[in-house]
Parts: C-alpha cells; structure tokens; sequence
C-alpha cells in the first residue's frame, strides 16, 4: 500500500466517490471567486483612472486627494478580499470555467467606461452647479477660503458618489442573475456591503473625515447621488443584459 500511495495523485479515506465531485465543485467556485475579483477589480480601476485622467487635464485642482483616494481603495479591496466566501451560482459550477486575458480585456473595456461616464456627470454638476451655489460663485471668482470649502466639497462629492458605485457595482457584477432576487450574495459579502456603505457615508462629518479634507455636504446633494447611483445600476443592468447575449456569460 505504501507504493500504491506514492505513486497515487488522489487517495480516497473513505470509500465514497462523492468526496471528488465536492473537491471539483468547490475548486470551481474557487476558480469563480477569483475571476470575478480580477474582472470587477480591473473594470472598476480602468473606469477611474480614465476619470482621474480627464478631471486632471479639466479642473484646475484635484478631484481627489492621494489620502481620499487610498481609503476608497481600502474600503473596495476589503470588499474584494471577502469575495472568496461569496456564493456562486449553480450554473457557474455546471461547467469548468476558462481563464483567458483576451475575456479580462473585454470585460473591462466594456464596463470600466461606464463609470467613467457617470464620474463625469458627477464632475460636472459638483463643478458648475452645487459647488458654486453652495460657495457663491464659479471657482475663479472666490475668495482663497472660499476656493477651499469649494474643492473640499467637489472631493467629497465624488468621494461618496465613488464609493456607492463601486461598492454596489461588485453586486451586479458578481452574477449574470438579478442579484439578491435570483442570486443571494454570501452573508460576509453583505456584511461589508452594508457597513462599509454606512462608515464612509456618515465619514464626511466626523473629525477624521475633516482631516483628510472632506466636508459636509448639502441636502440637495444626496437627492442627485441617489439619482446617479440608480441611473448607473440601471444603465449597467442593461449593459450587462448585452454583454451576456454576446459573450454569452458575464463571467
């Protein structure tokens, strides 16, 4: 028996075959959870540094600081980091799944532009219609205090409309189903979701959100994020109606 085991690539403890059917399902669901982090994770930088690009050659300050921009990143790579416990649809595990760059490519210039559109948006109505009505005036014509408020509360604008896309975006695009009606998300998922949603929404009136140069913002402006939010749920709910007719699967 001890050559038998050495030369054996798989030994069985019990007599049951069903033990290898476990170990492929869930080697898959790995491979799963894995695809989707590299595919979400790459579409969603893509779609910011393209909006990082544009803001920076348009706006005469940044449109978001080193700082604001790492614990964005923190707040998504813990996301990411809680996707191996996610669930996997049933379908996902039927067949092997196919790594390929060519697919990652095509995912991620498909939907990373999406967001970029939206950041956009946000850049534009922030720059020409909050901001200005808040502080009194167009950017060029303030005062030096009041050019601060004014690039505190265009950082802190796309600061929270950035963290509510990405962060509810990984819910769309982790399944090709309707999520949380056809597809259930794993309960540690949902539990990041949520409170890291809460910590970086009400992040803006503590004091640690003051010294990294956020601010509050005005009533008027959550009505608009949650107006672009839904608008880009909806608009990548479509795209990914098309993109799984053409591909024929989102992962």
């Amino acid at each position: 028996s001890d050559v038998v085991k050495e030369a054996s690539d798989v030994i069985l403890l019990q007599k049951d075959l069903n033990v290898l059917e476990a170990g492929i399902l869930e080697g898959r669901k790995a491979f799963a959870n894995m695809t989707k982090y590299i595919k979400i994770t790459a579409s969603s930088n893509f779609g910011n540094i393209c909006a990082i690009v544009i803001a920076s050659v348009l706006l005469p300050f940044f449109p978001m600081t080193s700082v604001q921009l790492l614990l964005l990143n923190l707040l998504y790579d813990i996301l990411c980091l809680i996707l191996p416990w996610d669930e996997v649809d049933q379908d996902m595990l039927e067949r092997p799944l196919e790594w390929s760059g060519k697919k990652l490519g095509g995912f991620m210039t498909f939907f990373g532009p999406l967001s970029s559109v939206f950041d956009l948006i946000t850049f534009a109505v922030l720059y020409f219609m909050i901001c200005p009505a808040l502080c009194g005036g167009s950017f060029g014509i303030l005062t030096l205090e009041k050019q601060t408020l004014f690039i505190a509360m265009f950082q802190t604008g796309w600061f929270l409309e950035s963290m509510w896309t990405q962060v509810l975006i990984l819910q769309l695009l982790r399944t090709g189903k309707i999520p949380f009606v056809q597809s259930k998300p794993g309960k540690p998922v949902i539990l990041i979701t949520v409170i890291g949603i809460v910590l970086y929404t009400i992040l803006p009136i503590t004091i640690f959100g003051r010294m990294i140069g956020l601010c509050k913002m005005p009533p008027v402006y959550y009505v608009f994020l949650i107006l672009i939010v839904a608008a880009y749920l909806l608009l990548v709910t479509a795209a990914k109606t098309i993109y799984i007719r053409k591909k024929g699967n989102l992962i």
